[in-house]
């Protein structure tokens, strides 16, 4: 008995191929400066592989590193660093706001061998996002390479690696995209390329090897893949490109921007005491809006108060040392509806009103979510 998702034929080079180039394309590299060409390597796994392959394929002894923490995933990203045998230094900002291409300039200018900086683009923990374009153009009048991690901004925001001085690009499909957690994209730079290729630290015959798949892969003209792909997961990765195309790339960004005005809008007029984590809608990012609770209430306990009347709503509490104080509503991908973000806001505000609340302050869930139709609405 045959199995649409079990009996597949392989997938051929030729079709590996193809996906890369939707990939390219939806990063604008397929019209890249022909002075700087970048080529990309689908990965087969989460994005923390080729995130973890970047920084060993670059780093060792002799780099001197900048470390942009603005969410968890930048404390990562040093501890790697550190782990090569790199120089860092952390340029670490609250992770209710995003760091300024004003305090990147200064980080650099106070340390001048700088030649790798690490950034985060959007940081789905902690609901902030990056001026990525400005930030490059600092690092690259510098000199140094730029790597960012753009998981959670890839499709649910511009991003132009090429045009924002970008050499090291990492994507998965997961969030804005609707895709599977199962492969990952790292764009790369001439620049980078370059880098890796004379660092005799890089990982080679590892599944790390960025520098593999080159020689074995790109070098070899895209007629063998070096191993057996992921089947599904890039027949995933190829439908939720065409998803994303179809609909078009600036209707998905403005859905997202919806959604991320919306939640606002709906908890600012929600009352109870919670409140926005990232303070300024500008430094929000448009996949997950993060929440401050009030003082003696638990998000934890609120979010699984909120899930009991609908588990299926995409709420969460913080992780870490946020768990306690921090509500995420994650609105990417075919989440960044406007039914979705009513539903997450007035399921908190019914759990909130069952707590109690900030002392004092009254829940309206009605009027938050008259405040969510108004403002997806009005942000048309």
């Amino acid at each position: 008995m045959t199995h649409p998702l079990l009996d597949l034929t392989p997938m051929t080079a030729g079709r590996f191929a193809g996906v890369e180039r939707k990939v390219a394309a939806l990063l604008g590299l397929d019209a890249a400066a022909p002075g700087d060409p970048y080529e990309l390597v689908i990965m087969q796994g989460e994005a923390l592989l080729p995130l973890e392959g970047c920084i060993r394929g670059v780093a060792g002894p002799g780099t001197v590193a900048l470390n942009i923490i603005t969410g968890p995933y930048g404390q990562t990203f040093g501890d790697w660093l550190r782990d090569c045998g790199a120089t860092v230094y952390d340029l670490a900002v609250p992770f209710d706001t995003a760091v300024t291409a004003e305090q990147v300039r200064a980080a650099l200018a106070e340390q001048p061998d700088i030649d790798f900086v690490s950034l985060v683009h959007a940081e789905a923990a902690t609901g902030n996002t990056n001026p990525v374009a400005a930030i490059g153009a600092a690092v690259r009048e510098h000199g140094a390479l730029l790597m960012l991690d753009a998981v959670a901004s890839v499709g649910a925001e511009p991003l132009r690696p090429a045009e924002w001085g970008v050499d090291l690009c990492v994507i998965g499909a997961q969030k804005a995209l609707g895709g599977p957690a199962g492969v990952s994209v790292a764009a790369l730079s001439a620049r980078a390329w370059e880098r890796l290729g004379r660092n005799p630290r890089a990982p080679r015959h590892s599944y790390l090897s960025l520098l593999d798949w080159k020689q074995r892969w790109i070098d070899a003209g895209r007629t063998a893949l070096p191993h057996a792909p992921a089947q599904l997961e890039m027949l995933a990765l190829d439908a939720c490109l065409e998803r994303f195309s179809a609909e078009g790339p600036e209707l998905v960004m403005a859905r997202h921007a919806r959604a991320a005005a919306a939640t606002r809008a709906g908890v600012s007029a929600l009352g109870g005491g919670i409140t926005p984590f990232v303070t300024a809608a500008r430094d929000a990012a448009p996949v997950a809006t993060t929440l401050r609770v009030p003082e003696g209430v638990d998000a934890g306990e609120l979010v699984a108060k909120a899930l009991a009347g609908d588990s299926t709503l995409p709420l969460a509490a913080g992780g870490g040392a946020l768990a306690r104080e921090m509500v995420r509503v994650n609105h990417y991908g075919p989440l960044a509806a406007e039914n979705v973000v009513r539903s997450c806001v007035a399921a908190l505000g019914e759990a909130l009103a069952e707590t109690g609340g900030a002392p004092g302050s009254g829940v309206d869930v009605p009027a938050a979510e008259a405040a969510v139709s108004a403002a997806w609405g009005a942000s048309r």
